[in-house]
Order: C-alpha cells, then structure tokens, then sequence
C-alpha cells in the first residue's frame, strides 16, 4: 500500500504485540529447576545408592537415603521445583515406597518434555500425548503382574525385604521384612477389603542395643516407666483403670488466691486434702483396679506425691503422664473407654490382662502390658539401634515396609524389580509409537525413552556401565524375557523374580501416574506472576 502526503497509514487491527520468548524461557527454567531437584536425589536409588547427610539450621543431622524426608528437609525455593517435593509427598501418603524413584522418572520425563518443545511441538499437545501414554504404561504394567493372595506369606516378606535392601538397615531386612508383614497382617481389617490402618501399629524407638533386638509386641507398651518408687513393678492377673481425673488436691481458679492465717487453719487445708485423697484412693482399691494409667493433665499434677504414697501402699502400679493424643491408640488396643469422674471407677469399666510389668531396655525403662482379653487390633514395635540416627533411619526404613505390606493388601498383584517394568514399559511403549502417526509418535517415543532412566540409574550406582547394562536388558526384553532386571548384587542381568526381587504393582502404577501428571503440570505453566502481599 503507498501511503500519499496527508494520509495516515492504518494500522492492522489484532496484530498487538506479543513476546513470544517469554512463555519458553519460562517453561525453561522451571524444567531445569525440577530437573536438578531429581538429579540431587538420583545417586541414592536402588540397594546400591548413596545416603544424604542432611544438617538442619538448628545443628540436627539425618541420614536417610528415603527421597521423601531427604526434599521435606531440602531447603527447595523454586515454585516448580517445590512440585517435585509435593510429588514424592504424594507418592509416600499413596504407597509409602517408590518416592525416589517417582522423581528420577518424572526428572526424565521433562528432559523428554525439553527435547520435544525443541522440536517445535505445542505444550498441550505433549501434555495430551503423556496422558495417553500413561495410561498405556498402566495397562502394560497390570498385564506383566501376578496376584497375589494375603495368605501367601512368602511373596508378601519377599517385596517387604525389596524395599529395605536399599536402606541403611538392609542387612537386617532378612529379620525386619517378616517382623513388617505380621504387624500389618495382624491389623489389616477382615470386614473391610484392602483397609489397613497404620496408626494401629505403634513404633516405639528405644535407644540401646542394636537392629536386631527390635521386637514385636502383641500388646501395648509405654515409652514411660512406671511412677512410683515403692509400689509393684511386675504385675499378674491385672486390673487396668484408665482414668482423665487428677489424684491430687484441687486448685483455686488460675487469678484467686487463698490466704493461711494461722497453723490451725494450715492443719485443716492439709487434712482436708489427706481426705480428698484418700476417698480417691479407697474407691480404686474398692473396684479391685491394680494398675492404673493416667493422662497427662495441663493444670496440675496428675498424681500428687501424697497419692503416690498412698496407691504405692495399696500395691497399685501407676503409670502416669500418658499424652493425649496416644489415648485414643491405648484404648483402642485395650477395647476401654477413657474414665473421666470418680464416680465411674467400678469393677465393670476395668479391663483385664495377663501381665504388666516394667522392662529395661538399653538406658531406659518402658512398661509392656501383654495377654490383654479381648485385645483390640493393634500392635506395637519397640526399634532399637546404637544410635539417634541409626534409629530413626530403621523407623523410616520399617515405615517403608510396613507401606509395601499395605499396598499389597489395597492391590492384591505382585511385578518385577530392578527395572524391569520399566524397560518393558519402554519396548512396549517404542512399538506402539510405531503404529502412531504425527505429533504423537514422537511423544509417545519420548516418553518410552525417559522410562529408561530407572535401570540406567540402577546400573550406575551399582558401578556397572550403564549404557551396556541397559543395552543388554533392552535385548533380553525384546526376546522375551519379561521378568529379566538388573541383579546388582551379581552385577548381572538375570531373571528377577527368580531373585526374590519383587515390589507392589501399586507402587509402580502410583509413580508413572503420579510422575506424568506433574510433569504435565510444570509443561502447562507458561508465566509466573507474583502478586502484592
């Protein structure tokens, strides 16, 4: 168009301004963020991984090789990286295990995700594409596994010792996996399929000793030794009161105070109290209770030292300063109810049990009560270990296996470790894209691709070479050999399932669903805007 003098030249409606950089040096930045999340925790996957020493500000240290507590306690700052951390949040609440290998994948994952936004192909294409691709890895994953029934006690141990050989305490997995599958077997709920609650098994950590003196109890036990100092320390045939009242004289109202004048009066507030006290103490003995377990009270003294004297006279073992929020667990094993007024301590709302009797462990004393009649579904473990972080890594490590148990009593099939499904996955995936036509081919070739970051990683903790590993696991796949992984003990490729590796079908299923759905999250942002505080 020729503009001529004294026209002005239109400008083209629409065509606003638009940086077009932007949204991809966004999309950049938080796919490297993520990315280097999943890189920090890649050398401690698999039985041969690395530990991470992590120092808190305070001066506390951990020693975990457990993805999700090493990134709860990753100081993380970047929003999309902080994803990453939600996610292996989300895997250990899912299936308990698997919350490193959830990130390596899904690190993988955006590495594809890069390559592809390279090539010039639409974020919601890709997005799209993954979706598709994982529920194709589902499938392919539920067709590779075997049932399992709850009663087959073998395979159950067997994925229990697969997730602790990876941990500190795996020496001891031969001694931790079986102590794992009973406890979960004892308070999986008959009536209800597939429903295990693990706030009914109580882990107790006791300093002292080592991994292996760690014991199940069929009963209930107190990390509090019993209080007084001449009352009975062992007790048979026991009658247990559990009680929310104070044994000791009553207060004033916080803001009163009250003012002795003379002795006299002095001796009348003291024999008022004796009294008080006393007519407590009379109608314990009178209900017949011989051990008494009390909470802790905010406002004064649970059990005054006058009680004390007294119920250590009558031989009644006390146990007091039991925390609030451990009641609930208590009567839920002893099948009672809480005891709130004077009033209602009688024979009928105590609960009997064989044996009560305080124990030494280590440095400490505990009070374990056992052959509880009628005893609720819940069950203790009392951990022990050399030291603080050893312990806590053993709680952490059980915590694990006592998740593996579960996911099995949600899903009753087993699968292959030590990389085998996701190579499999891979092949399959690759042979699918084939047949695919367009934008797809290359996402779901992608996809199959990033797959193969777990046995490469598996092969490079191990010290094997990676690329020949995976080249050869690839091979024996393609002929086949559906169950063949990494065996990084031998530093060989051999049939896994012969191996006794084997891991929940849940675990696997929950990190590629988890893993692309984040993925496909961070793949959709395309600006951050921060906003006025």
């Amino acid at each position: 168009m020729v503009v001529k003098p004294g026209m002005t030249a239109m400008k083209p409606q629409g065509q606003a301004y638009k940086d077009k950089s932007k949204p991809a040096d966004i999309r950049l930045s938080n796919i490297n963020a993520a990315k280097a999340v999943s890189d920090a925790i890649r050398t401690s996957l698999g039985p041969r991984g690395m530990d991470k020493m992590i120092q808190a500000s305070n001066g506390e240290v951990t020693i975990t090789n457990d993805g999700a507590t090493i990134l709860k306690q990753m100081n993380v700052i970047h929003p999309a990286a902080k994803m990453l951390v939600e996610l292996s949040r989300a895997q250990d609440v899912e299936a308990g295990d698997g919350t490193t290998s959830v990130v390596v994948v899904a690190g993988a994952l955006l590495e594809a995700v890069e390559k592809l936004l390279q090539m010039g192909i639409h974020p919601t294409a890709i997005s799209e594409a993954f979706q598709r691709c994982s529920t194709k890895a589902v499938e392919i994953l539920t067709e590779m596994s075997r049932p399992v029934e709850l009663n087959d006690r073998e395979s159950l141990i067997k994925s229990a010792s697969t997730s602790l050989n990876s941990k500190v305490v795996s020496q001891h997995s031969s001694m931790l996996a079986p102590l794992a599958v009973d406890a979960v077997l004892k308070v999986t709920e008959s009536h209800a399929q597939g429903s295990v609650d693990l706030k009914n098994i109580k882990i107790i950590r006791s300093l002292g000793g080592t991994i292996e003196d760690t014991e199940l109890i069929d009963g209930l036990v107190f990390t509090q030794r019993s209080s007084g100092v001449n009352g009975p320390k062992r007790v048979e045939k026991a009658k247990i009161g559990l009680i929310q009242f104070c044994i000791s004289a009553p207060k004033t109202d916080m803001d009163h105070s009250v003012i002795v004048s003379d002795y006299a009066a002095m001796d009348r507030v003291l024999k008022e109290e004796r009294a008080y006290i006393l007519n407590i103490v009379k109608q314990i003995k009178k209900s017949g209770c011989n051990v008494l377990l009390v909470q802790k009270s905010i406002l004064r003294d649970a059990v005054s030292d006058l009680a004390q004297h007294f119920l250590d006279k009558i031989k009644v073992m006390v146990v007091k300063d039991i925390e609030r929020e451990d009641i609930e667990f208590v009567c839920k094993t002893l099948r009672c109810r809480p005891i709130a007024s004077l009033d209602h301590f009688v024979a009928e709302n105590m609960v009997n049990a064989d044996l009560v009797e305080e124990v030494a462990s280590g440095s400490t004393k505990f009070v374990k009560v056992t052959g509880i009649q009628n005893m609720g579904q819940t069950v203790s473990i009392v951990v022990r270990g050399s030291n603080k972080l050893v312990l806590e890594e053993a709680d952490r490590s059980l915590h694990d296996a006592l998740c593996v148990v579960r996911c099995l009593v949600k899903k009753r099939a087993l699968i292959a470790g030590g990389g085998a499904p996701e190579i499999e996955m891979a092949l399959q995936l690759a042979a699918y894209a084939q047949t695919l036509q367009g934008v797809d081919a290359y996402c779901f070739r992608g996809f199959a691709n990033a797959l193969e970051v777990i046995p490469s990683t598996l092969a490079e903790n191990a010290g094997l070479n990676p690329i020949a590993t995976v080249t050869e696991l690839r091979n024996r796949h393609a002929q086949g050999e559906k169950n063949a992984g990494i065996n990084v003990r031998k530093g060989a490729i051999t049939d896994i399932l012969a191996e006794n590796v084997v891991q929940p079908l849940l675990v696997s299923i929950s990190s590629i669903t988890l893993a692309s759905e984040t993925v496909r999250s961070i793949l959709k942002i395309d600006d951050i805007v921060n906003t006025m505080q």
